[in-house]
């Protein structure tokens, strides 16, 4: 089984997906190999990726292992949720001009304010703080435009989130999950359902959401361009997404 991170690792900075890897996932597929989107993008955000590479009917992970669906058709697996109340308020305290989203087990956002263009769809509703905090979600994500990955860094350990799973984002940009739930516990969960053992997944990331799938897969693989503490987890570390670091690591495959 190959498990793809999607941004940094099948779509640049900008979103765009290299004809390249393209024709490189799709002799994956002719090989009868499954393939599972494994991202942190929701699902209507995961769903144009899905249908660019034409992938065929099997489970994603999206929303940083929170939601697992079929697709094609749409069919929901699993989902965890957890109360965002502590956190919210907790961020709403520290830092009050930072953006705040949640995002909803029907897969739409309620948000505090809006975020830069293009950085969420689906259904977007402008809530107060209060109402934020007011029914279970499957993610918060916490956003600051003019910030950095460095000050979340910074933001992480004043707010001292024991009770839930975190990620930084490679932007001032903060994901916030379920306790215990990553990546790499929707992997497990997968390749079990599929029959597929632990040795025989091969998963590739950039992110810093990306470690603990790639410690629990047989062979994960960094592009080059992730972090530091993203590549010293991995079993190898491949070349620049802009110079065909993943397309790389398939051809020495498929």
């Amino acid at each position: 089984m190959v498990a793809f991170d999607i941004d940094g690792t099948l779509v640049d900075r900008e979103g765009r997906l290299p004809d390249e890897l393209v024709e490189a996932v799709g002799r994956i597929k002719r090989s009868g190999t499954p393939i599972v989107l494994a991202t942190g993008r929701s699902w209507i955000d995961a769903l144009p990726i899905h249908e660019a590479l034409n992938l065929p009917a099997g489970p994603n992970i999206v929303s940083n292992g929170a939601v697992i669906c079929d697709y094609p058709p749409f069919r929901l697996r699993k989902q965890v949720t957890f109360d965002p109340a502590p956190v919210i308020q907790k961020v709403a305290t520290l830092a009050p001009h930072l953006h705040i989203a949640v995002e909803d087990p029907n897969g739409g956002y309620r948000l505090n304010q809006p975020f830069p263009d293009g950085e969420l769809h689906g259904p977007m509703n402008l809530q107060s703080v209060d109402e934020l905090c007011s029914s279970p979600v499957v993610r918060v994500i916490i956003r600051d435009p003019n910030g950095s990955s460095d000050d979340f860094k910074g933001l992480a350990k004043q707010l001292g989130m024991h009770e839930v799973s975190y990620f930084i984002g490679w932007s001032a940009w903060l994901d916030i999950a379920p306790m215990g739930v990553t990546k790499a516990t929707a992997l497990k969960q997968v390749a079990a359902w599929l029959g597929v053992k632990r040795k025989r997944v091969l998963a590739l990331g950039d992110g810093r959401n990306d470690v603990e799938m790639l410690k629990w897969a047989g062979r994960g693989v960094a592009i080059g361009d992730a972090p530091p503490e993203v590549q010293e987890v991995a079993d190898h570390v491949t070349g620049l997404f802009d110079e065909g670091g993943t397309l790389a690591e398939i051809n020495r495959w498929f």
